[in-house]
C-alpha cells in the first residue's frame, strides 16, 4: 500500500489568550521513571510533566514508561485548534501502534507520520468540524545496546543530546517555524511559529536524522513550554547536577515554568547507562577473598 500524501496547508492556529478566561493555577508536573535493559547496560528513562496556568487540561502528552523501551515520544496539542488534548494524545498513540516491534528507519517513520495525520484528521471531524493538530519529537533506538538512534521531528518540539564528560548541550533538530522556512507566518501569527504540524495536513512525513549516544550521555526530548523558557546554562547545571534522572527531569520543568512558561510544559529524558563492572571482594592478605 503506497503512504498517504500530504503538503502544508490551511490551518495555523494562534494560542488564544486563555488567561482573560481562567484564574491561574499553579500545578506540580506529573513524573515517572522506568528501567529498560540494552545489550551493553541499561537506558534509565524519567518524563515530567505540567499543565500550563491558563489551561483546564494538560494539552501535551508522552510516551508511556513501559514496553520495550526502545521508542520515546512527546506531542504538544496545537493551541487554536480543536481538541489539542486528543490531537497528542491519538499522535503519541498512533506512532507507537504503527512503529513499536517493527523495524524502525526514516520512511517507516514518515509513513506513521502521515497515516496519523489522516487518523487525527478523521477522528476530529467525527466530533467537530474545526482542524486540530499536534507538532512532536520523537527517538527510537535502532541496535541492541542503544547506541544509534533515529531522531525524528514535526514542528517546534524538540531534542538535544547531553554529554556529560564534554559538559556539552548538542541540539538535534531544528524548529519547522515559518521563520526557520523561510515562509510567511499567517495574519496574527508569528515567524516563531510552528508551520508543520500532525493531524491538519501541514506534514509531508518527518524530519529524521541519524544521532549517536555514547555511555552516560542522554537525549531530552521536549516541548516548547520547555525549550522556550531554559537557557543552555541552565541545562548544563540541572543535567550536570548529582541527582537521580527524575529529578533532574522536574527541576528542569520546573525551572521553566519558574523562567515564565504559562504553556504545557513536557520532558522526556533518556540516559544510556553502561553495565556495572562488579569487583570481587578482597581478602586480608590482598588476593580476591
Amino acid at each position: 500500500m503506497a503512504p498517504p500524501t500530504s503538503s502544508p496547508n490551511l490551518l495555523t492556529p494562534i494560542e488564544p489568550d486563555r488567561a482573560a478566561r481562567l484564574h491561574v493555577v499553579a500545578r506540580a508536573p506529573a513524573v515517572s521513571e522506568a528501567v529498560f535493559p540494552t545489550a551493553s547496560g541499561r537506558l534509565v528513562v524519567a518524563a515530567a510533566s505540567a499543565c500550563g496556568r491558563y489551561h483546564e487540561v494538560n494539552e501535551d502528552t508522552h510516551s508511556e514508561l513501559a514496553g520495550t523501551g526502545r521508542l520515546f515520544v512527546v506531542a504538544d496539542g496545537v493551541g487554536g485548534g480543536a481538541m489539542p488534548q486528543l490531537a497528542s494524545r491519538l499522535l503519541v498513540d498512533h506512532l507507537h501502534d504503527s512503529l513499536d516491534g517493527q523495524p524502525i528507519n526514516a520512511n517507516a517513520v514518515s509513513v506513521a507520520m502521515l497515516y496519523a495525520d489522516r487518523a487525527i484528521a478523521a477522528a476530529l471531524a467525527r466530533v467537530t468540524d474545526r482542524p486540530g493538530a499536534a507538532t512532536v519529537a520523537l527517538c527510537a533506538a535502532l541496535d541492541p545496546a542503544a547506541a544509534s538512534w533515529l531522531v525524528s521531528w514535526v514542528g517546534d518540539c524538540r531534542v538535544y543530546r547531553w554529554s556529560p564528560a564534554a559538559a556539552r548541550l548538542d541540539a538535534l533538530t531544528v524548529d519547522d517555524t515559518f521563520g526557520h522556512l523561510g515562509e510567511a507566518a499567517p495574519p496574527g501569527g508569528s515567524p516563531d511559529d510552528p508551520a508543520r504540524m500532525v493531524g491538519n495536513g501541514a506534514t509531508a512525513g518527518a524530519n529524521c536524522a541519524r544521532q549517536t549516544l555514547a555511555p552516560r550521555e542522554l537525549l531530552a526530548i521536549c516541548s516548547d513550554g520547555v525549550h522556550k523558557h531554559l537557557g543552555a546554562a541552565e541545562w548544563r547545571r540541572v543535567l550536570a547536577a548529582s541527582l537521580p534522572l527524575a529529578a533532574r527531569c522536574e527541576a528542569l520543568v520546573a525551572k521553566a515554568r519558574a523562567n515564565g512558561s504559562n504553556d504545557d510544559a513536557t520532558l522526556l529524558l533518556v540516559e544510556r547507562q553502561p553495565r556495572e563492572r562488579h569487583r570481587a571482594p578482597i581478602g586480608r592478605e590482598g588476593t580476591p577473598s
